[in-house]
């Protein structure tokens, strides 16, 4: 609906002003409110019998050519992919400290990384787990999943969860097939809801027992297709297997391509073809060094692989940007145990034993703990500003137990915006929101040939929402919503960062000193303002008589 905006205050009113009217009086109360009025005489006959089938239709065709009215053609492109998104109200001009993390963070990957780890992981359970053969004849579908998804382990199922706990019924997978609904909700008691105790826990890994595991890790894109390609080769063969076995051997596979250092081998020999915009990572930097600054990297990455990509993307001296470098820092450890100390590593990267008594600019430092490093450089509260594309991992002990000013990269909104861009998306979506209404308004007919109309309507709402979410992707849709609600992944970037964006180059769209402000984004009493508040900054002056009933 915020393609509305671009019509502007003159294009739009007497639009909305008839729209407002077709969805807040319903039909049976036209000839009523007609006649209050004096504009048509009393008849003392017999009533007429309406024709409720027919009175619905025609509202419903109104309805869509007012929708196709307020959406010309060329309305779209009316997101900036490169924007920064608020969740909370920040001012950059009262941040003193910047904070970064390197994986997908300063350091932005190929897709080609993520077959890589594939196919090194899948390898791995055939030569090392002694998995069949035939599972070597499945490639990396690039495609497949998407971030935050949740995993059922004992159930075998993918799936997408919303903020409130319900699986996205055509969300569900087995292997590389859908799931359907009806044995989704047998599963788990005749309801599509997952009880907070079956949940994955704070960080989304699985505590005590087989459980439920949430992927947050843009790594884990390769995790979760290698899990389903598995799965699907063991159904269609008919091999019996435990889904416990195979989710622990998958994942340890995928955790030895990190671990064993194979990922940084392949990302150091191919930077060129691996890392992604290197040259805007050196401007960010750059910019907030001449504007005075404090930069500082955490990371869990090790000290040779960071510093050969920083130098492939900001230059040899790339050290002298950073006033603190901690590698192989373990978080989300690092935020919570205060135990592991600071060791400081010499230039050909060997521990040194020297106690630590402060963090000095261009020196190395390995492990150690938030709290030691607080205490030794007094960077606190609100004055720091720390970007990580983790969520569990990067940002959440940081803003709730810290109160530090947290930065979310989330390289998927770049595609999500433009497909939210797009003529398809923008006119789907708006026209679902219009039935949604229809519906909303003309429950109250109860007659048979009535609620015929509004089944057809249901079947309708359903199809556009399984248009825009495949617009997204096929199988889950989109990481940020599900048909209606915010996904459960949208609910924690909504809750553990001030701002997100796609890359940390967003930055160099806005002036060191600018301040974001969050749309006031309206809870559902408050849907009468609605469209005021998604045209905001589109139309400046507010009319809210004209924005009643609107949804």
């Amino acid at each position: 609906m915020s393609a509305l905006c671009a019509r502007g205050r003159s294009g739009f009113s007497g639009c909305s002003r008839v729209l407002c009217a077709q969805l807040s009086t319903p039909p049976h109360q036209e000839q009523q409110a007609g006649t209050e009025c004096g504009t048509t005489p009393v008849n003392l006959s017999a009533p007429e019998k309406v024709d409720n089938r027919a009175q619905l239709w025609s509202r419903y065709h109104e309805m869509k050519k007012l929708v196709y009215d307020l959406l010309p053609p060329g309305v779209c492109n009316l997101l900036n992919p490169a924007t920064i998104c608020a969740n909370n109200e920040i001012s950059l001009g009262e941040i003193e400290i910047y904070g970064f993390d390197y994986d997908y963070t300063l350091a932005q990957y190929s897709d080609m990384l993520h077959k890589k780890i594939f196919t090194t992981a899948r390898d791995i359970l055939i030569q090392q787990y002694k998995y069949p053969e035939g599972i070597r004849n499945y490639d990396y579908i690039p495609d497949f999943a998407i971030r935050g998804l949740h995993y059922d382990i004992e159930k075998n199922l993918l799936m997408k969860v919303d903020a409130f706990h319900y699986i996205q019924l055509g969300t569900a997978y087995r292997g590389l097939k859908p799931v359907p609904d009806e044995e989704v909700l047998d599963l788990y008691g005749g309801t599509p809801h997952i009880p907070l105790i079956e949940m994955s826990d704070f960080y989304g890994k699985v505590t005590i027992g087989p459980t439920m595991k949430q992927f947050m890790d843009i790594f884990s894109l390769p995790e979760m297709t290698l899990i389903s390609c598995v799965t699907d080769f063991f159904i269609s063969n008919g091999i019996d297997f435990d889904p416990v076995h195979l989710y622990k051997d998958t994942t340890d596979a995928i955790r030895d391509v990190h671990v064993k250092g194979m990922m940084y081998d392949w990302i150091e020999k191919d930077m060129e073809h691996y890392i992604l915009h290197g040259e805007e990572v050196f401007a960010v930097l750059n910019r907030l060094v001449k504007h005075n600054k404090k930069l500082f990297l955490i990371t869990n990455s090790p000290f040779s692989f960071v510093d050969k990509g920083m130098k492939h993307m900001v230059g040899k001296k790339w050290r002298d940007l950073f006033d603190v470098i901690i590698v192989r820092a373990d978080k989300p450890a690092f935020f919570t145990d205060r135990r592991k100390p600071f060791r400081r590593l010499d230039e050909s990267g060997s521990l040194q034993w020297d106690k630590i008594n402060s963090l000095e600019k261009g020196k190395i430092y390995k492990q150690g703990n938030l709290f030691d490093f607080l205490r030794l450089t007094g960077w606190r509260g609100s004055r720091v500003l720390y970007f990580g594309d983790h969520l569990y991992s990067d940002l959440a002990d940081l803003m709730l137990r810290h109160g530090w000013r947290t930065g979310a990269i989330v390289p998927e909104l770049e595609n999500e915006i433009r497909i939210i861009n797009t003529e398809q998306y923008m006119h789907s979506l708006t026209w679902q929101q219009a039935v949604t209404g229809l519906l909303e308004q003309m429950q109250t007919y109860q007659d048979a040939e009535s609620k015929q109309v509004l089944m057809e309507w249901m079947k309708e709402r359903q199809e556009l929402r399984s248009v825009t979410k495949n617009l997204f992707n096929p199988q889950f849709g989109s990481i940020f919503r599900t048909y209606h609600n915010p996904t459960y992944f949208s609910r924690r970037l909504i809750r553990f960062s001030d701002i997100y964006m796609a890359s940390i180059s967003s930055l160099l769209n806005y002036d060191i000193n600018f301040t974001f402000y969050p749309r006031r984004t309206p809870l559902q009493h408050e849907a009468p303002l609605w469209m005021d508040q998604l045209c905001t900054g589109c139309m400046k002056t507010p009319f809210l008589d004209e924005m009643v009933h609107i949804r």
